[in-house]
């Protein structure tokens, strides 16, 4: 009996585990596919239409979840992601997710990413005020400035609106919490002139708090 409930149980683990890397595997073969659509000219022309149609006040085309929407370098931290457009399982699973509603990067507003702790964001921790944090998305490549990282409880409000052009990242916190993380990390950038992307900057301005508005993102 011992004998035979060892068997069921070591029988079980190879089936999560199996579903996990399966799991993963097609997480990664979605992020190559976005990559590669991403890097198609018509892919990035077809983001700069939509973002035009929404500028000018006209009626704007809906963007299919998971299609790749923006392309994000952090080098502090070594990320080089394509933005997917949503923040369902699907999509976070292929990378950092756009969250719908949220403006465009570079775009008056404020643009969300978020991704999971454990797969696209698992350094997002390390960044700090100071770094600087590069995006494509359609016309706009723009550099950004870390000016804010705080955490805050889960159950609390995470993101809000802005007047200005802002780039918000979130995740669960802790990163290396096992089970359902009791709190959010929240990295706030603003667009920065002049300066190298990839350069951390020795004085960064000091962050305005923003007004909470809209419901906490995704990223667990």
């Amino acid at each position: 009996m011992r004998r035979t409930l060892g068997y069921l149980l070591f029988a079980a683990g190879l089936v999560l585990l199996s579903a996990a890397g399966a799991r993963y595997t097609v997480g990664m073969l979605r992020a190559d596919a976005a990559r590669r659509a991403w890097n198609d000219a018509s892919a990035r022309e077809a983001v700069a239409i939509v973002q035009s149609v929404a500028l000018h006040g006209k009626p704007m085309e809906r963007i299919s979840s998971g299609a790749p929407i923006a392309r994000m370098v952090i080098p502090a931290i070594d990320l080089d992601e394509i933005v997917l457009q949503g923040v369902d399982g699907d999509a976070l699973n292929a990378g950092p997710g756009h969250v719908a509603g949220s403006v465009f990067p570079g775009e008056r507003g404020n643009s969300v990413i978020s991704a999971h702790r454990d797969r696209h964001f698992n350094r997002l921790g390390e960044i700090q005020v100071g770094d600087t944090i590069r995006t494509e998305s359609g016309r706009h490549t723009v550099s950004w400035l870390v000016v804010s990282k705080r955490v805050i409880q889960r159950d609390r409000p995470a993101l809000f609106t802005t007047s200005d052009p802002t780039l918000t990242l979130t995740t669960c916190w802790p990163i290396r919490y096992v089970g359902s993380a009791p709190e959010r990390l929240i990295v706030t950038a603003k667009p920065l002139r002049g300066a190298e992307p990839g350069r951390r900057v020795a004085t960064a301005p000091a962050a305005t708090k923003p007004e909470v508005r809209t419901p906490r993102g995704q990223g667990e």
